[in-house]
């Protein structure tokens, strides 16, 4: 591997850059940590998306998140898609980029949609190759997402947490801590989502995802979470993250919102509330390290 550039972003709270809210704030200016942007959506030479995107990224700090290039598939890499994500990256020179622990391609045929893996030697095996793909084509390391899922393979050697250290151990990629994707996870599966958390590789967590989900039932009437990103993030999911960050201390957080997006005073509220944990999480470091002292 060639050597690779570690990018990080501000350690405070975030929200997506949505096209309804460039013009509010261009001209408001507000006070945020950084701003992300799905990478799929800018892979295009020019025009007014990169315009404005190129007006924010000259003010704020930019986290790239890409959904497609399908890193738990079985195919190989596309090429094409890669070298797209490399100048994109190479324009606007993110803080981070992250993907996510899925597979959304086969065959030649893409599926709009995050799917789940088995949890095998097999495919960490191929997991690992692939990061070790991108990470070199990109000449950065890479934040890799814990997934969603809502249904798990009886084929699976070993649990999420374990799968996703070994990839982190053989890699050298960092940790995309999504705690909504773990609480959904986790009720789904019926486990308790802070067992799961602190079973995680937390030392290794470049950036937390918030965000909100649609509580639904199964066929057989036990709880069925979607992880929608289409309302307010819920008071399960901010307790959760309030007990990843007494364990991995201040971390940059995104506030997600994909579909029914408001106004931008609203997401810029939810992140106000993430930076208030930020900084009860920062105090409390404090007090730690003067009683260590």
């Amino acid at each position: 591997m060639q050597e690779i550039f570690h990018a990080s972003l501000p350690r405070r709270a975030g929200i997506g850059l949505k096209p309804e809210h460039v013009r509010d704030i261009l001209q408001t200016q507000p006070d945020i940590g950084f701003f992300e942007i799905h990478a799929e959506n800018y892979m295009m030479a020019g025009g007014p998306m990169h315009h404005f995107l190129s007006l924010i990224r000259a003010e704020y700090p930019l986290s790239l998140h890409g959904v497609g290039l399908s890193i738990g598939g079985e195919d190989e890499l596309d090429r094409i898609h890669l070298t797209r994500l490399k100048t994109l990256i190479d324009r606007y020179q993110p803080e981070s980029f992250s993907e996510h622990l899925a597979w959304s391609s086969h065959d030649g045929t893409y599926y709009n949609d995050l799917l789940p893996l088995p949890y095998t030697q097999e495919t960490l095996d191929r997991v690992c190759a692939h990061i070790d793909q991108v990470q070199d084509v990109l000449k950065r390391s890479i934040l890799l997402e814990n997934p969603a899922t809502y249904l798990e393979f009886s084929a699976s050697e070993m649990d999420e947490a374990q799968f996703i250290t070994h990839i982190i151990q053989r890699t050298g990629c960092g940790l995309l801590l999504d705690i909504n994707n773990l609480y959904v996870s986790g009720v789904n599966h019926g486990r308790n989502p802070s067992m799961i958390l602190e079973a995680m590789p937390l030392d290794h967590v470049g950036e937390m995802h918030l965000a909100g989900h649609t509580v639904d039932s199964d066929s057989k009437g036990f709880p069925l979470l979607i992880d929608s990103h289409d309302g307010a993030v819920t008071h399960a999911v901010w307790l959760l993250y309030e007990q990843a960050l007494s364990l991995t201390g201040r971390q940059a957080t995104l506030i997600e919102r994909d579909h029914a997006i408001p106004a931008l005073e609203v997401l810029l509220a939810e992140a106000e509330r993430a930076e208030n944990y930020l900084a009860i999480s920062q105090k409390r470091d404090c007090l730690k390290s003067k009683e260590t002292a």
